[in-house]
């Protein structure tokens, strides 16, 4: 009996030792498929990751061609700017310069215009003055003339009194000689 126990208890033992070595054995199978599961958990997530990780790097690949390209865009931009503001510059400075000769040329031609008239002006002045000069000379030739008839009326005017007087002095002498000669006839 003893030995019945024992080998019961062997037995049992045994029996509890193929329950254990099966239990580790498919507490291993689990460990490995949970290892298993794991590690392909793992891959997946890092799988995921890693496509997660090139679509970021495809996207700021992306938009740094962008940025450049938006760089380049805005480059062209100032430099069409910057090319539009540089013609306009030109234009205004050739509009100036145009402007500027064309002022001078105004002044030339006002210059040339007031000498002209500056000359026209003192040719007609000394027209006039000549013509005074002219008119002066003809008035003091008019004046002599006009005092020699006048002397010369004075002196006829003279002469005709003097005659005139002459003529009153004979006649009233031959007034008073008549007179006389009837007073004297009358006595």
């Amino acid at each position: 009996m003893h030995q019945k126990l024992i080998n019961d208890e062997l037995r049992h033992a045994q029996l509890e030792g193929i329950q254990l070595r099966e239990t580790i054995d498919a507490l291993r199978a689990e460990l490995e498929s949970q290892q298993f599961e794991k590690n392909n958990g793992i891959q997946q997530v890092h799988a995921d990751f890693s496509s997660e990780f090139q679509q970021l790097k495809n996207t700021a690949s992306s938009l740094r061609d962008e940025l450049e390209s938006l760089g380049f865009e805005k480059d062209a931009a100032v430099q069409k700017a910057v090319q539009r503001s540089a013609d306009e510059i030109q234009q205004l400075k050739n509009t100036t310069s145009s402007l500027r000769d064309e002022l001078e040329s105004l002044r030339f031609e006002k210059d040339a215009a007031v000498q002209k008239a500056v000359q026209r002006s003192a040719d007609e002045i000394q027209q006039l003055k000549n013509t005074a000069a002219s008119l002066r000379d003809k008035l003091e030739s008019l004046k002599f003339e006009f005092e020699a008839k006048l002397q010369q009326k004075h002196t006829e005017n003279l002469n005709g009194h003097s005659h005139s007087q002459e003529t009153i002095t004979r006649l009233r002498e031959e007034l008073e000689n008549k007179h006389r000669g009837a007073q004297n006839y009358d006595e």
